[in-house]
């Protein structure tokens, strides 16, 4: 077994008895926290074994391959809940964030674990930009289903198109922070402020769709 599954047991154990405590709501949150880390773990073995089919190199697997699995893989079991369940939509929201914050914990986790943690500024910007990015991909995601949720002629054609938007909004900023310098710089700062916006605008677009 890799280091990164050792860190993934570890991560998860207490999540895992937690779960089994709480009830309610907490217990969902902490559900969807939980399939957020094994999203990302999920996405790193499937990501490379597409990159290794299609001869892709590390660089390339992460602006044109990772982007998309991640993202389906983030959007699937909220798909799985509001078809099946039918949950109150004020809970969306928190749900798909909460998966959203344990996918870019995780990942966070693995950058430091690969990357080691010599310079702590950088990796305070970069854990503050991929966390902002995997909200703002979230966000798009919740708000978006819960304004096209009950026109069922556009659920499809509106989650396919919000599926994009994502995908597109995260390879831009694998491409961005994959740059040198300048280029950098403005991939990090590009979640952080997209999320400041969303925190402002945000708000009422859930009180529209709720």
């Amino acid at each position: 077994m890799n280091y990164i599954e050792n860190v993934f047991i570890c991560l998860i154990a207490p999540l895992l008895v937690a779960i089994l405590c709480f009830g309610g709501r907490e217990r969902r949150n902490l559900l969807f926290l939980l399939w957020g880390m094994t999203a990302c773990l999920l996405s790193s073995y499937i990501s490379t074994f597409l990159a290794a089919v299609q001869g892709a190199d590390l660089k390339s697997a992460s602006m044109e391959i990772a982007p998309l699995v991640e993202e389906c893989l983030k959007l699937f079991p909220i798909l799985f809940w509001l078809l099946i369940f039918e949950p109150d939509r004020n809970d969306v929201s928190g749900c798909v964030l909460m998966l959203a914050l344990g996918f870019a914990t995780f990942e966070n986790v693995c950058y430091l674990t690969q990357n080691g943690a010599e310079s702590l500024l950088l990796l305070l910007i970069r854990g503050f930009s991929a966390g902002a990015m995997h909200v703002v991909c979230g966000a798009i995601l919740a708000i978006g289903m819960l304004l096209l949720w009950d026109r069922l002629w556009l659920r499809v054609a509106g989650t396919a198109g919000l599926l994009a938007v994502a995908v597109t909004y995260h390879g831009i900023y694998n491409i961005l922070v994959s740059q040198p310098r300048a280029a950098a710089l403005v991939g990090y700062l590009i979640p952080i402020v997209t999320a400041a916006v969303l925190w402002f605008f945000g708000r009422k677009l859930l009180r529209m769709a709720v």
